[in-house]
């Protein structure tokens, strides 16, 4: 798999660069900016890019707006943002589209290398992969009469795992419940955010974060 990198901080990036490269990935380009990302994307047409949210010059949107710049060029073109904060507004408007995987995980925690490579590879081929604090944040900004907040506590902590792209199975083994127990939470979630289920996860998380993005934004 080809990708491209874009990260400000020198060790950082070339830390990426090493890891990716050592795990099988061909890296393709790797940038400190946005405009720099922005062409790569382009020239490149990576398998996947892993980018940073804020990026030279002024260190706010560069990375993600480059990002997402170059999935309405190159539609279904993967992106993992890799950001020390959940920036909710280029979140939604990463995750308003269903086309091409999509992922968020913050860098402090970000504790298993293996983990971390696991998800790029997802990311490349489809899936998602969202750290779930980055779900809890968006659900907790959440305006007060927001369907999402007729979740219980235990449906959001489902919502939370099926974000990252986990099977029923791996969902239930995380929280030691039964698989019909966590079958049972997805349906009321769906039911709840007026969203029909679907057997394909990677396609029923995108479509819950879009319905979380499509309100108050």
């Amino acid at each position: 798999m080809r990708v491209v990198i874009a990260e400000d901080l020198a060790l950082l990036r070339d830390g990426l660069v090493r890891l990716l490269t050592a795990n099988g990935f061909e890296v393709a380009a790797a940038v400190d900016d946005g405009p720099r990302l922005l062409d790569a994307l382009t020239e490149h047409r990576p398998d996947i890019a892993v980018v940073d949210v804020r990026l030279p010059p002024t260190f706010r949107d560069e990375g993600l707006r480059a990002a997402i710049q170059a999935r309405k060029q190159n539609p279904g073109l993967p992106v993992l943002v890799l950001s020390q904060h959940v920036e909710q507004l280029y979140a939604g408007e990463l995750l308003h589209g269903s086309a091409g995987g999509v992922g968020y995980l913050l860098k402090d925690r970000v504790v298993n290398v293996a983990e971390f490579v696991e998800s790029v590879r997802t990311v490349a081929r489809g899936g998602t992969a969202l750290d779930p604090e980055v779900v809890s944040q968006l659900l907790a900004r959440r305006g007060s009469g927001d369907p999402v907040h007729r979740l219980t506590s235990r449906e959001s902590e489902v919502l939370a795992e099926m974000a990252q792209g986990r099977s029923n199975a791996a969902i239930a083994e995380r929280m030691h419940i039964t698989e019909k127990s966590v079958a049972k939470h997805n349906n009321n979630i769906f039911a709840k955010l007026g969203l029909p289920p679907s057997e394909d996860d990677n396609r029923r998380v995108l479509a819950v974060l879009a319905y979380l993005d499509s309100t108050g934004r």
